[in-house]
């Protein structure tokens, strides 16, 4: 089977790509490709990913994405990248955010899309009425998946289309509409299409937003595991879950952050992630969300 991982990046987190690929250099086969949605003419020359230039996605769909924003747009090519794979002799592609790290390899994921056609990974939000009702509806306003990460086979042709459609349709964050930029949509894949998987694996796509509902603990062999049962596969290392990590909200992550931050500082001599955390962008974006969500919440009575 032929094998493929794939991100989307900007020049200005090449960084992260790199850390990315060079994290799963030794432990896949795969073959790696990065799209750099500002730099239409890069070339990568050291042989670690190759670059998709965005003029060899379907020009008549992707010169659409044009009206977005950089991030929309980048979040927005997201299926067309995989299908431009896809339709490239690829069996099975998987993509995720240029802020992911893997500590093992992918290849149960690959075997998975060998007989299923989508694979998605919950948020696990905290979802208890009773002690987490804004994390409890954050499942409804942000969506049930997160988009950062995506696995798909051939037979995902079709999936991969309709949400490209989705895409090009909106890309806004919209709680009344239902909508949230790339990510929402993926809420109706298990039931529009057949042979979707969703991911119940733990070690997968851990983040910030799940620390609290997972249990992690060292196995006999010193080995991280969720719920005494996963190894720990990857790691969405966003700036939120570098802020809970560092704030000291589970130390047993702390070793794979301190990993992942030293292969950013090869990439990147004197990363501060606190820059990263702390930048205006992030902290408008939080504030801008959470204060959105409390004015609904007001005028709809809680």
């Amino acid at each position: 089977m032929k094998t493929a991982v794939c991100t989307i990046s900007t020049l200005s987190h090449r960084f992260k790509t790199r850390a990315l690929f060079s994290s799963l250099k030794k432990i896949t086969q795969a073959d790696f490709f990065a799209l750099y949605i500002d730099q239409p003419l890069m070339q990568e020359s050291d042989g670690l990913y190759q670059v998709i230039r965005i003029n060899q996605l379907n020009s008549n769909e992707t010169s659409r994405l044009n009206k977005y924003s950089m991030d929309k747009r980048r979040w927005a090519s997201k299926p067309f990248l995989l299908l431009h794979l896809l339709n490239h002799g690829y069996d099975a592609v998987i993509y995720v955010d240029n802020d992911i790290y893997f500590f093992k390899s992918p290849e149960f994921l690959f075997e998975k899309l060998e007989q299923r056609s989508v694979l998605l990974t919950p948020h696990y939000y905290p979802a208890d009425a009773k002690k987490n009702q804004i994390w409890l509806e954050a499942n409804f306003r942000v969506g049930l998946y997160n988009a950062g990460f995506i696995g798909v086979s051939s037979k995902a042709k079709e999936a991969m289309q309709w949400w490209g459609n989705c895409c090009l349709y909106n890309m806004k964050k919209s709680y009344s509409r239902g909508l949230f930029d790339d990510q929402k949509y993926l809420d109706l894949m298990p039931v529009l299409f057949d042979e979707v998987e969703i991911i119940r694996h733990r070690g997968c796509n851990v983040a910030g937003w799940n620390i609290e509902t997972s249990v992690r603990s060292l196995n006999n062999k010193g080995e991280l595991v969720f719920n005494n049962e996963w190894p720990l596969i990857f790691i969405h290392f966003n700036y939120y879950t570098i802020q809970q990590i560092i704030a000291g909200k589970d130390p047993l992550l702390i070793p794979f952050w301190e990993e992942y931050l030293s292969a950013l500082n090869k990439e990147f001599p004197n990363y501060n992630p606190q820059k990263e955390i702390g930048s205006l962008k992030n902290l408008l974006k939080a504030y801008k969300d959470m204060f959105n969500f409390k004015i609904k919440r007001l005028f709809d009575g809680k």
